[in-house]
């Protein structure tokens, strides 16, 4: 969080925006990154960078070309290229006048409390030593069933970690556009994003060959942020002060997501985004009102189907008797169990067994 009148800032970069179309880091552009950083230090702003680029920094070490595509390769690849990477913002941050520190994180470091304050608390201490934390996911170990997937949901997930007031996604686009700049003369910048939702279908595919991501997935990061209170900024890494204007909130600078009025503990913005459902249950339009409304947990007598075969503590969706989608939480039930308990009083549960389908604590509301 932020202390005084200083504001923490969050600014990821991708891949494409530090590499040539080789796939090589181009250290002019790391150099540049650092130095706006700088600038926002010198006004007494937090920064932390999550940046990507391990692979690609190892490639050339290995000399692999093109870019492989199994993942146990690219694994490898990444504890190569971390290293490197990391001596690439060593030496530009040093120029900038800074100390870089590098933090390696991973899903769990969210998921569990504890990992969760202790990754905060690291992250604070580097902050108040005046350091510059420079954040990648721990791709050399990380698990494929258990992972980000993308930087731009990491840098999302640390804006929330540390209540930061602004994350900018730095990419090769200006922002997002109503059609592709590439394609159509027509193409104009949206300059602002109330509800990401209504714009998913502006955003396409992957921008680039070399990273993970894309339109579509900054805007999914975007609504993390949103969902956590944090303003979002996507523009162009190239673009001259850019993290100046970003934070100043300059017109044209990129595509800007307002806030949502409220936080989601991290807790929550992981079920929500993070976990891939294993099932659905659909509720009555009592039990619907009542977890809408009341903010109560969902118990036995207001389920009416289940759908999918997932286990205790597995991510379900919520449907109302239409079949939409309004909610996402943890089971406490297996499939099996709970299609037997479906439409039960707490009264006629097991008494060995928890009363709650899903816990409020462990639920959260859709937009």
């Amino acid at each position: 969080m932020s202390t005084g009148s200083a504001r923490t800032v969050v600014v990821k970069v991708g891949t494409s925006s530090i590499t040539d179309d080789r796939g090589r880091i181009v250290e002019a552009a790391i150099a540049k990154l650092c130095s706006e950083v700088a600038e926002l230090r010198s006004n007494g702003d937090q920064v932390v960078v999550v940046t990507s680029g391990a692979v690609a920094a190892g490639l050339p070490v290995l000399g692999l070309h093109p870019r492989p595509s199994d993942p146990a390769v690219l694994q490898a690849v990444s504890a190569v290229g971390q290293s490197r990477l990391m001596g690439h913002y060593d030496r530009a941050l040093e120029a900038a006048g800074l100390v870089g520190g590098q933090v390696l994180l991973a899903p769990l470091d969210f998921w569990d409390r504890a990992q969760y304050l202790h990754a905060r608390e690291t992250l604070h201490l580097l902050l108040g030593l005046g350091v510059v934390p420079v954040v990648n996911e721990n791709d050399a170990i990380a698990d494929d069933e258990i992972r980000f997937g993308d930087n731009d949901r990491l840098a999302a997930l640390v804006a929330n970690l540390l209540q930061a007031e602004l994350l900018v996604l730095l990419t090769d686009a200006a922002g997002l556009f109503t059609a592709d700049p590439r394609l159509s003369e027509e193409a104009s910048l949206v300059e602002e994003v109330l509800e990401v939702d209504q714009v998913l279908s502006l955003a396409g595919g992957p921008g680039s060959s070399r990273g993970s991501g894309g339109m579509a997935s900054k805007l999914a990061a975007a609504k993390i942020a949103a969902w956590s209170g944090v303003r979002v900024v996507i523009a162009a890494a190239e673009r001259p002060s850019v993290l100046a204007d970003a934070v100043r909130g300059a017109a044209g600078v990129g595509t800007v997501v307002r806030p949502r009025s409220g936080r989601l503990p991290a807790r929550k913005l992981w079920i929500a985004f993070a976990l891939a459902p294993a099932g659905t249950v659909v509720v009555d339009a009592g039990a619907k009102t009542a977890l809408v409304e009341r903010g109560v947990s969902l118990l036995p007598a207001g389920v009416r189907d289940v759908r999918g075969d997932f286990a205790p503590d597995d991510a379900v969706e919520v449907a109302g008797p239409d079949g939409s989608v309004f909610a996402k939480g943890l089971v406490r039930h297996s499939a099996k169990a709970l299609r037997e308990w479906a439409g039960w009083h707490t009264s006629e549960m097991p008494a060995d067994v928890p009363q709650e389908v899903v816990h409020r604590d462990d639920l959260v509301i859709l937009p």
